[in-house]
């Protein structure tokens, strides 16, 4: 499984089903480690979201205020 090449719904999904498992019973080894992954996917995804974000922001000019 390329987690790199998944879609962030797939993800998601994924991270969802390991969660639900692990209220059931624990995790095997694999499954951590899988899990593990697919978070770090996950929010690698959203820390460049957010600088993309933060990228396309502009500075506004200080407005002078006269008294």
């Amino acid at each position: 499984m390329d987690i790199q090449r998944m879609k962030i719904e797939e993800v998601v999904e994924k991270i969802n089903l390991l969660y639900k498992i692990s209220q059931e019973r624990d995790l095997t080894t694999e499954e951590k480690d899988l899990q593990g992954k697919l978070r770090k996917r996950y929010i690698d995804n959203v820390k460049k979201n957010f600088r993309a974000q933060l990228e396309g922001i502009e500075p506004k000019a200080k407005a002078c205020s006269k008294k």
